[in-house]
């Protein structure tokens, strides 16, 4: 959320930084909204005082032993007309907190202006060494790969639970919890993370305080036997939700937070699209890495968090590229974003593994999440980050096709065989 006074100070240049999301503020409304709230509170403030003036009489009259039934009876009509206001501050309260849970935050000074993808920065490719995968040739999909094994099966899957889904069997099963596992433990052994077992389910104020709601409420999926209940999208919701409502001391910052979760999305926006395999399913693992950092160094802590999230991919010696996203391509909570794309030889192309986000002060403001600042002795506004690292899915396609044979086997890469028993393959039955 953005702080209402930065957003009426600056609200031509937040209108201009918002275009550029391809969001249109609309500034009357939000000037309307705040002048009706304030005049309300400035009505109650002027009642509040003539009844404290009244009040102050009475007493005095009272002490005399005179009446005041005149006085008394203004009185009673003050209180009416507070109660009154009250119920007309709670309405423009909630009108106006509303339009601002709907307005993205404003881009930061390096993000790219564009309208899509096509516009996004490629900042740096990976080793050299991990590019001599690109050129191989004859590639088959990983999925027809995981189904010639038969490992991997999504028409029972379908038939268990629709599409979009997928079954695991043997080796491929295993390898998948392998990743996750190796994931887990590079970053709470080498990145010095916090392991959390979370929730999966979370209620609606927690994704409201991280932005899912209420804009994206139909890329979730709501429990409905049971009232404001979500299954979670990412482990960023209760990751980042442990911080609502707390002072954190500055000498604890930054606190480094990763969890291992099954995620859960509807994926409403994406029909026809990678409607096989495993890139884009309903139901996914995925390690997440949030950070709640001081403001002065939320920079230097998102370029350390992307090198967190490279790590597992330099580990595992899969070529990718890291992306700078354009205005138009940022997400709605997002002050700027990179993304790290893997190759997928089977579509000749690369494809987001890793989102790694600076939401600054927008999560924090929506979840009231402040430290105290030993300099100004005040509470301030911790910045909010968080990357996936990565999603486990994704990565386990990605294996599949870059480390097949001519023969139709799987090598397992190196540093994941102490996982797998020393298994370095996953051998064809043919």
């Amino acid at each position: 959320m953005l702080d209402p006074k930065i957003l009426k100070k600056d609200i031509d240049l937040i209108v201009k930084n918002l275009d550029k999301k391809k969001f249109h503020l609309d500034k009357d409304l939000f000037l309307n909204l705040d002048s009706n709230r304030k005049d309300i509170i400035a009505e109650t403030e002027s009642l509040q005082s003539k009844k404290n003036i009244l009040s102050k009489e009475i007493g005095f009259l009272k002490s005399k032993g005179e009446g005041a039934e005149n006085l008394t009876s203004e009185v009673e009509l003050i209180n009416l007309s507070l109660k009154d206001k009250k119920e007309l501050l709670d309405i423009s309260e909630v009108k106006f907190r509303d339009f601002l849970l709907n307005v993205p935050n404003i881009l930061d000074k390096n993000v790219p202006s564009g309208n899509s993808e096509k516009d996004n920065k490629i900042i740096k490719f990976s080793k050299d060494k991990d590019l001599e995968k690109l050129n191989k040739v004859n590639f088959s999909d990983h999925s027809e790969i995981g189904k010639a094994l038969k490992l991997y099966d999504s028409d029972t899957a379908s038939n268990i639970s629709g599409s979009r889904f997928s079954l695991l069997f043997g080796s491929l099963a295993q390898l998948h919890r392998a990743l996750g596992s190796f994931m887990i433990d590079t970053h709470i052994n080498e990145h010095k993370y916090t392991e959390v077992n979370v929730p999966l389910i979370v209620n609606s104020k927690s994704l409201v305080g991280t932005g899912q709601l209420p804009k994206f409420k139909d890329d979730l999926f709501e429990i409905k036997n049971k009232d404001d209940f979500f299954l979670i999208p990412t482990a960023e919701v209760p990751l980042t939700n442990i911080f609502k409502d707390k002072v954190l001391s500055e000498d604890d910052l930054p606190i480094m937070y990763a969890s291992l979760s099954t995620c859960f999305r509807s994926e409403a926006g994406s029909y026809g699209k990678d409607t096989k395999g495993l890139i884009r399913q309903h139901q996914f693992d995925k390690v997440e890495l949030v950070n709640a950092v001081n403001p002065d160094s939320s920079e230097e802590s998102l370029n350390t968090l992307i090198s967190h999230a490279e790590k597992i991919l330099d580990l595992l010696c899969l070529p990718y590229r890291k992306i700078l996203l354009c205005s138009g391509d940022t997400g709605f909570s997002s002050s700027i974003t990179y993304d790290l794309e893997v190759w997928m030889p089977s579509q000749n192309s690369y494809r987001e593994i890793s989102s790694c986000s600076n939401f600054k002060d927008f999560q924090s403001r929506r979840m009231n999440i402040k430290y105290k600042n030993k300099l100004t002795k005040k509470k301030e506004y911790i910045h909010t980050l968080n990357g996936s690292g990565l999603a486990v899915g994704r990565t386990l396609a990605a294996i599949i096709e870059n480390f097949q044979n001519d023969n139709g086997d799987i090598e397992i890469p190196e540093i994941l065989r102490p996982y797998m028993n020393n298994m370095k393959f996953i051998k064809s039955h043919k």
